[in-house]
């Protein structure tokens, strides 16, 4: 049995590591907004303008085509509820992949870890993504007439379960770009359907039944339903299985982790 000298060690050393680890993190987040965001003009603004820009495009091309959206009386309202999710989502999964190569360099010091790296991109991008929505969704609300009743508790849903798929894809795709140097590309090309089949432009319950059982096994889909409940309290959205999404993003971010964890020290060394 240790000693209690030796128990007060282990407890001590790892006081200082858990220390160690929320100093790295925050240095790499700081590095990250320099980087990303402080090196060009109105970096921080396009963050915002950028997916206003996607909204706003297609809510105008969409508008001459339909007269009225699925669901509600406003285009941009209904986009941004799908589009904002969709960019969270593609945001973290492509940023939490390119962790170990963005922090490569500080990799090799013994105080900053692969788990650092991967927690300040998905603390920052998900911190990121929820400023943008709270500032279009309201800036939306505001200006339109869209008698939006919300339901914060499914909107806060969605977003959480968004990000957790993110860093779960994200995390997994870290270890396949470290190990085969094209898969973000491959994955880029493969990611792209997506955007058209998460229910962007249609709701889930208006396609065939043929459409719906194919539909339904993408987590992306369910997490547009779940952020529109949240905004239309006549919509239901009964398909959405939270279950689904958890189940698809534990297990990513499961393997992601232990593949990591065997192979991260490859990955630095290639």
């Amino acid at each position: 049995m240790p000693s209690p000298r030796a128990q007060v060690t282990k407890i001590a050393h790892g006081s200082e590591r858990r220390f160690a680890t929320g100093r790295s993190v925050v240095a790499l987040i700081l590095r990250e907004m320099a980087t990303s965001y402080g090196r060009s003009p109105g970096g921080y603004a396009w963050a915002i303008l950028e997916p206003l820009g996607g909204i706003l495009v297609l809510s105008f091309g969409m508008s001459i085509l339909i007269r009225t959206p699925p669901i509600g009386n406003s285009f941009q309202l209904f986009f941004a509820t799908a589009f904002l999710i969709f960019t969270m989502y593609q945001q973290l999964s492509s940023t939490i992949g390119r962790s170990i190569n963005f922090s490569r360099a500080l990799l090799f010091y013994p105080a900053v870890t692969w788990v650092d790296a991967v927690l300040a991109r998905f603390i920052l991008g998900t911190l990121t993504n929820i400023v943008v929505m709270a500032l279009l969704f309201t800036g939306l609300i505001m200006t339109i007439e869209s008698n939006a009743q919300l339901d914060i508790s499914a909107i806060t849903e969605a977003v959480l379960l968004t990000a957790f798929l993110g860093l779960g894809i994200g995390t997994l795709n870290c270890v396949l770009l470290g190990l085969f140097t094209a898969w973000m590309q491959i994955w880029g090309i493969a990611n792209k359907p997506l955007f058209f089949i998460s229910g962007t432009f249609f709701l889930y319950e208006d396609m065939p039944t043929s459409l719906q059982n194919i539909l339904w096994y993408n987590p992306l889909l369910h997490l547009t339903g779940l952020m529109r409940r949240g905004f239309y309290s006549t919509y239901e959205a009964s398909y959405v299985s939270i279950g689904y999404v958890s189940a698809i993003s534990g297990i990513c971010l499961f393997f992601g982790v232990v593949l990591l964890g065997r192979f991260h020290r490859v990955i630095l060394n290639r």
